[in-house]
């Protein structure tokens, strides 16, 4: 993450290498889509395996408001760029400033990582495999015995990455260049919109505890096939800054139903042996795929006079999440988890009977 970043900080422009500038940036969006999809699922194995039973979807929600709390601090650096330069300063080098912040906080963010102790899920998993020998590990593990989880987890992650990255990013662009609303205005909305949306994420969590993952998955996929061509299609013709506040808050509230459980109700999934490539390995190509072409695609049928098109390709995105929710079973009923945490406690009980 932090040599993409870099790397999109330092590309000299079109007039000085040519062709080459766009190749890079376009291979350094890529490298940060398949790092961060890599350690989303290091970091959902983690906090779902740390969390107590019961608590899981309260734990992992935490994950989307670090995600969040990112997106936030990446918009308050751009405000006070926006504040302190001028419109050319900021076309002219100014934009390469975040990129760099993110390159350093990606070194620090490698040293908390590393300095982590492991969960037990972890620790009893490499018991395990160190007296078994010969068991299917890895890409053969995943794709020979989970195959069906792979492919849910590939339709789970879809819907929401897509409506992720356009109601969290190119939904500021979209604001500014259809809507007509000024730049620094629309900054402001959407540090505002993110914060509320960064709040709920516990909320939709600690429901998913109590009701199960699927309801909550249900709200974000059924809202997101109904409201996302309202919603975009009004957001375009207001230039009122306080109703595109309202318009894109709700609309990231229904988000907050995969959001808050992106990361437990796919690691509930697996096994501890295959969880993190299970998760990670669909995550970083759908980010990488899906979530980096939403911006390209919704442009690109902008300039081609075809805008609305894009409000159907996410309603589409989102109902292939609608179906795998819809195909799976409940999660947290049929969590590898508690199967893996309970087993250790029913050889203690045998020993203490024996």
């Amino acid at each position: 993450m932090s040599i993409g970043s870099l790397t999109i900080a330092a590309t000299p422009s079109h007039d000085t290498i040519g062709i080459w500038a766009p190749v890079l940036l376009v291979l350094a969006r890529l490298a940060q889509g398949l790092s961060v999809g890599g350690e989303f699922g290091s970091s959902a194995s983690y906090l779902a395996e740390v969390a107590p039973p019961g608590r899981r979807g309260f734990y992992s929600s935490f994950q989307y408001v670090s995600i969040v709390l990112g997106q936030l601090a990446a918009l308050l650096v751009m405000i006070l760029l926006q504040r302190l330069l001028t419109e050319d300063q900021l076309q002219t080098w100014g934009w390469r400033v975040p990129f760099v912040v993110g390159a350093a906080a990606g070194l620090v963010v490698m040293y908390l990582r590393r300095t982590m102790e492991e969960s037990q899920h972890f620790r009893q998993e490499r018991a395990k495999a160190e007296s078994t020998a010969g068991e299917r590990k890895g890409l053969r593990a995943l794709f020979g015995e989970y195959p069906r989880q792979l492919i849910a987890v590939f339709g789970l992650a879809i819907g929401g990455t897509v409506a992720f990255y356009t109601y969290t990013t190119y939904l500021q662009k979209y604001l500014v260049n259809t809507a007509g609303i000024e730049k620094s205005t629309v900054s402001v909305i959407g540090f505002a919109a993110l914060f509320v949306y960064m709040l709920l994420q516990p909320v939709a969590g600690h429901l998913s505890d109590r009701f199960g993952r699927r309801p909550v998955m249900f709200v974000f996929s059924a809202g997101g096939m109904l409201l996302t061509v309202p919603i975009m299609t009004v957001l375009g013709r207001t230039g009122n800054p306080w109703l595109a506040f309202l318009l894109m808050t709700t609309a990231l509230t229904f988000l907050t139903g995969y959001s808050a459980l992106a990361a437990i109700i796919k690691a509930e999934m697996f096994p501890t042996k295959v969880r993190a490539l299970g998760v990670g390995l669909p995550h970083a190509l759908v980010t990488a795929t899906f979530g980096g072409l939403t911006e390209p695609i919704a442009l690109g049928l902008k300039n081609s006079g075809h805008e609305t098109v894009f409000f159907w390709y996410v309603t589409g995105c989102v109902a292939l999440t609608f179906l795998a929710t819809l195909l799976i079973p409940e999660p947290s009923r049929t969590s590898l988890l508690e199967a893996t945490e309970a087993a250790p406690s029913r050889r203690s009980e045998a020993a203490r009977l024996t």
